[in-house]
């Protein structure tokens, strides 16, 4: 059965076709990887999928509710799309405490952890807008997992990461796996896609071009 449906799925905006005709079966506990040039149609995809952007036609249902219906946005999610947007005034833990005080699922213990997975130190005081840009986005990683959510979609994770972190941030996303979590990461990085998909979705000039993996229904 699957998770995420999206049947016939197009995108305009001015008249440009964005996303055209887009089919995809994604089932539960596994990673699915998305390829494809800069403009290919990734990044607006994604942006669907999160509810952050209404499709023109078509239909995507998650955990069987339609979202944009039945549901504004998917339930229990964790997204990284771009550059992560923070507070610049507040340091890193304070971020996650304020984003965390809006859902209340998770308590402080639970921040110091997934900062300290991800290798970011929770007692740094240098605020956010002091930080390096992988520092940035360690913290945009942070924030899609402290929660632990059933749906993890990740533009670009392993972007501005040294070496050391890409592979930390590797075996994290393959740990949430194990935990229970569908994953969807698009990246240039080759190396992301293929130790960590499952399955890869090619998209080019907004239509899948290529499928690896069986993605057929089982």
């Amino acid at each position: 059965m699957d998770y995420i449906k999206v049947d016939d799925l197009t995108k305009t905006i001015k008249g440009v076709t964005i996303l055209e005709n887009i089919n995809l079966n994604i089932k539960k506990n596994y990673i699915y990887g998305f390829v494809g040039a800069n403009g290919s149609g990734k990044t607006m995809l994604f942006r669907i999928l999160s509810g952050l952007v209404k499709p023109t036609f078509g239909h995507v249902t998650i955990d069987n509710k339609e979202l944009y219906k039945d549901i504004s946005f998917p339930s229990n999610m964790g997204i990284l799309i771009e550059s992560p947007g923070f507070w610049e005034q507040y340091t890193g833990y304070e971020n996650l405490k304020i984003l965390a005080s809006i859902r209340k699922v998770i308590n402080d213990e639970d921040i110091v952890n997934i900062m300290s997975r991800i290798g970011l130190d929770p007692q740094n005081k240098i605020k956010f807008g002091k930080y390096s840009l992988g520092m940035k986005q360690k913290l945009g990683i942070a924030q899609a997992l402290m929660e632990k959510p059933d749906l993890i979609i990740l533009d670009e994770p392993t972007n501005a990461l040294d070496d050391e972190s890409v592979n930390n941030i590797r075996n994290i996303l393959l740990e949430e796996k194990k935990r229970g979590a569908t994953i969807l990461i698009a990246s240039h990085n080759k190396e992301d896609i293929s130790i960590l998909s499952d399955y890869i979705y090619k998209i080019n000039g907004g239509k899948i071009a290529e499928v690896r993996g069986d993605v057929s229904e089982s």
